[in-house]
């Protein structure tokens, strides 16, 4: 077991929106091909705007963004002509693919923000599909031994429930709360790596307790994931099969070169149409332009860190 604090990142302007980022990690770079994991709030939204999500127009490829809610509603708006307000125990599933833009903003009706977004990388056959999006309310189900109940957000978990949003590698993905006093073995997957990100409570993996915030990764191997609460506990179970490709995650953008990065890079300065515009966006500034490339040549990272070329 692999338990993985959160580092804390600013995200957004000028009254950025503080999020704690546990993937990518030095550590570690995937769990399936899960590779990004940022938790945030509860934050109260004030008046000054502080708290608020407003992420202007930004691009991405390669990889599926994944938006999940605990409190608060978000507004997008992308590039492939979607528009959608994800709420809590609701997901929206944006495909990037070759390319695409969008915005997150936090509605107005908004007084408390709290959630997770991830990414999932693209596997080479599928990294340059059309930009796509999917929403959908999974139910919440009841846990094994009464404790608790689930929402299986993506993939398959046994024992509980599926989901029958898309990807394009297994994965699974879902919320578990946890009442007081449980201790539940489920069924997983054997072939799939596993981690558990705590929001709330006081919960072990594997007898392995963790504190809110932290990431608990747990390699391929074992059928049964043992979760036990001293308190009602709130977390998220993601899994998949260890992703073997190696990637370039720079920015916003998952490629496989460092040429291929700054191909994207400029496109996405250009106004290029791999990207496409933002229709209905209403912020500050129009877009959020490209940083400056490192110095150093970007190398790719696989599972087990970076290639020495």
């Amino acid at each position: 077991m692999q338990v993985i604090e959160p580092r804390e990142v600013p995200l957004g302007g000028l009254r950025a929106l503080t999020v704690r980022r546990t993937l990518p990690h030095r550590d570690r770079s995937f769990i399936g091909a899960w590779c990004f994991v940022d938790h945030y709030g509860p934050t109260a939204v004030c008046a000054d705007g502080s708290g608020r999500m407003d992420v202007a127009p930004h691009p991405h490829t390669g990889l599926q963004t994944v938006s999940w809610l605990f409190q608060g509603e978000i507004e997008h708006r992308d590039s492939g002509g979607f528009h959608a307000v994800v709420r809590p125990g609701e997901v929206n599933l944006m495909t990037a693919g070759r390319g695409v833009a969008h915005s997150e903003v936090s509605t107005a009706e908004t007084a408390v923000l709290h959630g997770v977004q991830l990414w999932v990388a693209l596997p080479e056959a599928a990294r340059h599909t059309t930009r796509t999006f999917e929403h959908n309310a999974p139910p919440a189900v009841l846990l094994p031994d009464q404790a608790g109940q689930a929402f299986v957000f993506l993939g398959d978990l046994a024992q509980v429930s599926s989901s029958p949003v898309q990807t394009f590698t297994p994965l699974l993905g879902a919320q578990l709360d946890l009442v007081a006093g449980a201790d539940v073995t489920l069924r997983v997957d054997p072939s799939f790596e596993h981690g558990v990100l705590l929001d709330d409570g006081e919960v072990s993996v594997d007898g392995v307790a963790l504190a809110p915030g932290e990431l608990a990764c747990r390699d391929a191997g074992s059928a049964e994931l043992r979760l036990s609460s001293a308190t009602d506990g709130r977390l998220l179970l993601l899994g998949g099969p260890p992703f073997e490709e190696e990637i370039i995650m720079w920015w916003n953008f998952v490629g496989r070169s460092h040429e291929e990065i700054v191909r994207f890079r400029e496109e996405w300065e250009t106004g290029s149409e791999t990207f496409g515009g933002v229709e209905g966006y209403v912020g500050d500034r129009p877009r959020i332009p490209a940083p400056a490339l490192p110095a150093v040549r970007l190398r790719p990272r696989g599972r087990r860190g970076r290639a020495s070329a």
